[in-house]
């Protein structure tokens, strides 16, 4: 990063596009072929956006890691109270807390359509709007979209999103909105008022989207500034501090925080080079070196936009500084990796017209990454309609007990780690996957003598090690028992019978196990 004197940001440099209307004077000739290919480029960026949903309509079910436990979470929020069997096995408590975004969402929607249809509209949306506000950043500060917003479309399908952190994703794209019309209102007194309750609605979503908020708004601030002892900057983001109240206050707030047990610097490092992975080791480490040249280039010939690029530099730190476990969340670090690099490219300014073939270039690298990500998510959708069907043979208000086996080592996102929750989604039944514990969450067991959610539902295990499901302890504490991964257990519980069986899944009955829904057909 450089000085401000050298990154010639001052807003007045920026080429602003002149609009029409009443008493307004035709454009030169000169500028209506300029204009037109900003505009087109405008909206091949609009394009992109929406292309970023596909994913989430080529797939019968969202294919990321954690989605199934968010969706039985939802389904017990709403349902509580009124569902005998998720009553008697959960315990949910409603708090306001800077994580409740889909949750917010899905008390109208959900009525409406259904906890699964609305979760998958939810899906599909967001990384629509995440596209659609990298867009409106860039138009609000250039009055064009060039080559580095399209380049920052790459990371709508980070590893958040991939892993299912609905929350923090919707709120990367509110942020990213929220951060626009704060640029559009400048000088306007009503600023401050508008921005006092988006800053809350941001929080509210996850409270990680309202720091990136408060970072970029200081960032585009800080190129203000009339020198280096100039305190505004600081000061200039007040309207977006309230929600630290109801955070002191200690409205659903876990206080806890880790950087893990070992290796910190090994893994901080591998966040950094893992800041767009997805589903293929050698495409996704070659996307990042492309971008990073790029910004790279961009860095070197002085074409990073300050009122960006400041922003991207304090999230770069942030994410070595932040511990990986904050808030009750892990991955917090993470998060921010692949958000600093969005917010890096979409800095890049060449101002200068970028030939034909660069914008298609970089077009189609995210229409590649995009489109690799619809491919994977329908080829697992197909295994997820065979693994569903193992929940005909499970009586309502079950007991399951999940085990999914999971490589110690591998790139791609496994999207049926927490697939064991559909249980509760189409059962109402009690199973182990779910994000249930208490203090971190606002769902939580019951029963609380003995672990019953997440992550007991893991096997971890090296290619040298053989499963022994006689050992997988919530298998006591359970009528069915559902394993799904490829590879085989050597021994089941004893006296499991195996009901239903896949390629790589099976479902097997438990000698207790009891038909609450109709006791007399217990065993």
């Amino acid at each position: 990063m450089t000085d401000k004197s050298q990154m010639d940001v001052s807003p007045k440099a920026e080429p602003v596009m002149p609009a029409f209307g009443a008493g307004d004077a035709p454009a030169p000739a000169q500028e209506s072929a300029p204009r037109a290919r900003y505009d087109l480029v405008f909206w091949v960026g609009i394009a992109l956006a929406l292309f970023a949903a596909m994913p989430a309509l080529v797939a019968w079910a969202p294919q990321m890691t954690d989605y199934p436990s968010h969706l039985a979470g939802y389904k017990i929020m709403l349902e509580h109270g009124s569902n005998p069997f998720l009553t008697w096995y959960f315990l949910f408590h409603w708090e306001w807390t800077g994580n409740l975004g889909v949750e917010l969402l899905m008390v109208p929607l959900a009525p409406l359509l259904g906890v699964e249809a609305a979760g998958r509209i939810i899906v599909a949306a967001i990384p629509a709007l995440t596209g659609l506000g990298i867009v409106a950043v860039s138009w609000v500060l250039r009055r064009r979209v060039g080559i580095g917003p399209i380049l920052a479309m790459v990371t709508i399908w980070s590893p958040s999103l991939l892993m299912g952190f609905l929350n923090y994703s919707l709120s990367l794209a509110l942020a990213l909105f929220t951060f626009a019309l704060w640029v559009k209102m400048e000088g306007s007194a009503w600023r401050r008022m508008v921005m006092i309750p988006l800053g809350f609605v941001v929080w509210l979503s996850h409270v990680s989207g309202w720091g990136i908020l408060g970072v970029m708004v200081f960032g585009y601030e800080w190129t203000r500034r009339a020198s280096w002892r100039d305190w505004r900057p600081f000061l200039a983001p007040w309207p977006l501090i309230f929600p630290l109240l109801p955070m002191l206050a200690g409205m659903g707030a876990n206080s806890k925080l880790s950087y893990g047990r070992w290796g910190v610097f090994e893994y901080k490092w591998g966040i950094l080079y893992k800041a767009l992975r997805s589903y293929d080791y050698v495409f996704d480490i070659a996307t990042l070196v492309a971008v990073l040249l790029v910004a790279s280039a961009a860095l070197v010939v002085k074409r990073i936009d300050g009122r960006l690029g400041w922003a991207a530099l304090i999230m770069f730190g942030l994410t070595m500084a932040v511990p990986r476990q904050i808030f009750g969340g892990d991955y917090a670090d993470y998060r921010l990796s692949t958000a600093a690099l969005m917010i890096l490219l979409m800095a890049v300014d060449f101002r200068a017209k970028a030939p034909v073939w660069f914008l298609t270039a970089c077009s189609l690298l995210f229409i590649s990454r995009t489109g690799l990500t619809s491919v994977v998510w329908y080829r697992d959708a197909q295994t997820a309609r065979t693994l569903i069907k193992a929940l005909d043979y499970v009586p309502e208000g079950a007991r399951v007990a999940t085990a999914v086996a999971i490589p110690r080592r591998q790139w791609f996102f496994g999207p049926f780690e927490h697939f064991g929750s559909y249980a509760v989604v189409r059962r109402s039944a009690m199973e182990n996957s779910n994000f249930a514990l208490p203090d971190v969450h606002m769902l939580s067991m019951r029963e609380e003598g003995y672990n019953f959610a997440d992550p007991s539902h893991r096997i971890l295990y090296s290619s040298y090690q053989r499963i022994d499901l006689r050992k997988f302890r919530p298998a006591n504490h359970a009528d069915y028992l559902w394993y799904i991964g490829n590879s085989q257990p050597v021994a089941l519980p004893d006296g499991a019978h195996i009901v239903y069986e896949t390629e790589n899944s099976f479902l097997a009955r438990l000698p207790d196990a009891v038909d609450l829904a109709n006791p007399a057909n217990g065993s």
